[in-house]
């Protein structure tokens, strides 16, 4: 392990920065996305999450696919990639996630649909009885061209056995990622941080994520995220500061430095947060977003949504040059 200078933020920022520009320059990329979360509707009882709600709630929803196709209709016409998840429905059938898929992939054939985290992946195997090779080359078939990295939360089993119990484990959603790198489908991956991990446990979620690239060469960025207490089970624990934040962006492209990407996901870091990690290792502000729910049901104060002048704007007043991408990095047009 390379000495990481964890108690000299600057030096660590230092390391982390000549990777990024090793490896990208002065360039930072965005992306045209819209999210999409189809229901807030879950069985997972995760104590971190203040989006999921039970069926019947007076602010539970379901999207319909006719729902969902008009809301990108309507919400992200100008957008290049769909992201997509959602809660665990307890009634849906397999056969509506794929119907929906292909339904999208019909009415929008040049957007890239990124959809359905790991733990949505697993879910899926249980109500269908599908493998989750199966069930990935059924999503493909219909449309599906990447996968999000989220439900990766912290691998270590005593942190999991208290935020998120009903999850699947940290070693399960390494081995549903194998499977999608091996079935061709490139996926992100995830850590959250901030809540009760400690620095060996995140030290270890990053070693693990750099020993799966190693053999699949299957991820395409890498997405540290800031946990958010307000209105979850953990709400007495205080958010992450801003040098544990640019700490961890740092660690992150330190130590994964065969992941392409690291994003300095700005929903969740803040505008301004983010925009200092650029110095910090990240060289990916992820999108314009349009409307994000899950964060922000914790009490995030960042934008929903964000323009394409405003992310511009971040990146050129940092002294770096914008570049939007489409999902797989390919370079659409420099700002």
């Amino acid at each position: 392990m390379v000495d990481l200078h964890l108690d000299d933020l600057i030096e660590l920022g230092k390391k982390a920065n000549k990777i990024k520009e090793e490896k990208w320059g002065k360039k930072v990329f965005f992306i045209k996305n819209i999210h999409l979360n189809y229901t807030n509707i879950c069985v997972s009882k995760c104590k971190f999450c203040a989006f999921a709600k039970d069926e019947g709630d007076d602010s539970s929803y379901a999207m319909s696919i006719d729902e969902v196709v008009n809301y990108i209709a309507e919400k992200g016409s100008e957008a290049n990639e769909i992201h997509i998840v959602g809660g665990l429905h307890p009634h849906k059938k397999f056969e509506f996630y794929v119907d929906m898929v292909k339904s999208i992939k019909y009415h929008f054939p040049n957007k890239a649909i990124k959809a359905f985290s790991a733990v949505e992946i697993d879910y899926f195997t249980k109500i269908s009885g599908l493998s989750v090779s199966e069930v990935l080359k059924r999503l493909k078939k219909a449309g599906l061209d990447m996968m999000p990295g989220g439900g990766a939360e912290i691998f270590e089993p005593k942190v999991r056995k208290v935020i998120c119990p009903e999850k699947i484990s940290g070693d399960r959603w390494l081995e549903i990622m194998e499977v999608a790198h091996k079935e061709g489908v490139m996926t992100n991956a995830t850590m959250l941080y901030g809540h009760i991990e400690s620095l060996d446990d995140k030290i270890r979620h990053l070693e693990k994520i750099r020993e799966l690239q190693e053999k699949t060469k299957g991820f395409v960025a890498f997405i540290p995220l800031s946990f958010h207490p307000e209105n979850t089970f953990l709400k007495n624990l205080k958010p992450s500061t801003g040098v544990e934040d640019l700490k961890v962006i740092a660690l992150s492209r330190i130590i994964l430095e065969n992941v392409p990407h690291i994003k300095a996901y700005w929903v969740m870091l803040g505008e301004k947060t983010a925009q200092v990690a650029l110095k910090f290792g990240a060289d990916d502000l992820d999108g314009t977003i349009v409307k994000e729910r899950i964060t922000h049901s914790a009490g995030a104060k960042s934008k929903e949504g964000l323009t394409i002048d405003e992310l511009v704007f971040m990146i050129k007043s940092a002294n770096l040059i914008p570049v939007e991408r489409d999902s797989f990095y390919n370079e659409l047009k420099i700002y």
